[in-house]
């Protein structure tokens, strides 16, 4: 696994080394430094669409009330949780046993619980995602300003990423992982697993009661899901405002919804390394006619990220001296 994730980076690492051949590094030096303080305004967008990310995985946490201190528990947890996300190579998964760590240690919300919510937190984002992709698509069959191939590998792309997630939603909408085991439970060795299957079917009973029980909640975490990939296209029409070359709101939305689907199709890469930046690279040189210009876009993004991680880790450092309610080793408590 060491050696896969190591030729996985070694990969990223290519894909950067054929995006920097291809432009001026001097130039994008040039372009980034128009940004000036215009930075904080996309720091800014991105604290907003973070924080509303936040209160969406407070949505899901059962027995959680939707009040300002527990979104802000909620807030500070995610910033931990996802600085490991960008730094451990594990489809951005890397970070998501520190934030149920996190709920059981400081504010006693148990495995179960904390996992349960982490599960729908990222299928609820990844529903909110397709919608926004679907989105994207059809402004980017709408304004033909991107080449052919590029269309017919995008609906591609988001074919497969619709049928996959709905599959996801469908196997926990309707618990098919306890239908499954319970047939199993039937074998002859069925006995052997039987505390697996209960523990399945405890977590398949927490999924279902969230999407039949509770569906004011769900509806309201997936509204502010979209809302959070909105605010991705804002950050890019804004940050190619300061970079001195402005596009239309529909144009944006194109860049990111190709940007955030080439994001997630490239999971296996550390941070999407060189993905990323091939794909603003193409997308901004065919709308804009600089592909120089969409580096500096992925640039400024990655300074953006680099503040995260950084903050993220600060805040981890800061929760880590804190006395937990919950001594190390204890049981789940639900």
């Amino acid at each position: 696994m060491r050696y896969l994730k190591a030729f996985y980076l070694l990969i990223g690492v290519a894909l950067l080394a054929a995006v920097i051949a291809e432009i001026e590094v001097a130039e994008v030096g040039a372009q980034i430094g128009r940004v000036g303080y215009g930075f904080l305004v996309i720091l800014g967008i991105y604290f907003v669409a973070f924080s509303i990310d936040s209160v969406t995985w407070q949505m899901t946490i059962r027995g959680v009330p939707l009040n300002g201190l527990w979104a802000y528990r909620a807030w500070v947890l995610r910033m931990v949780g996802e600085a490991f996300n960008h730094v451990i190579p594990a489809a951005s998964m890397g970070g998501e046993p520190v934030k149920a760590m996190l709920l059981k240690k400081h504010y006693g919300i148990g495995y179960r619980e904390g996992t349960a919510s982490l599960i729908l937190a990222r299928t609820i984002n990844l529903i909110a995602l397709v919608i926004f992709l679907v989105g994207g698509f059809a402004l980017m069959i709408a304004a033909g300003s991107l080449p052919g191939a590029y269309e017919i590998v995008a609906g591609v792309g988001l074919l497969v990423l619709g049928l996959a997630v709905a599959l996801f939603f469908v196997v926990q909408r309707f618990g098919v992982t306890s239908l499954t085991g319970a047939w199993i439970g039937g074998w002859r060795f069925g006995a052997r697993v039987k505390d697996v299957l209960h523990h399945i079917r405890d977590m398949d009973d927490r999924l279902v009661h969230f999407y039949t029980g509770t569906r004011g909640r769900f509806a309201g975490a997936l509204l502010l899901a979209f809302v959070n990939w909105l605010l991705g296209a804002v950050e890019i029409y804004y940050t190619l405002l300061f970079l001195g070359h402005p596009i239309s709101w529909a144009d944006a939305w194109i860049i990111e919804a190709v940007a955030q689907l080439v994001r997630t199709g490239t999971f296996f890469i550390p941070a999407s390394i060189g993905a990323q930046e091939g794909a603003f690279l193409l997308v901004c040189g065919a709308i804009t006619g600089s592909p120089t210009l969409g580096v500096s876009v992925s640039v400024v993004r990655r300074l953006r990220e680099v503040i995260w991680i950084v903050w993220g880790f600060t805040l981890g450092s800061i929760l880590s001296m804190k006395p937990g309610l919950v001594p190390e080793g204890d049981g789940d408590g639900g």
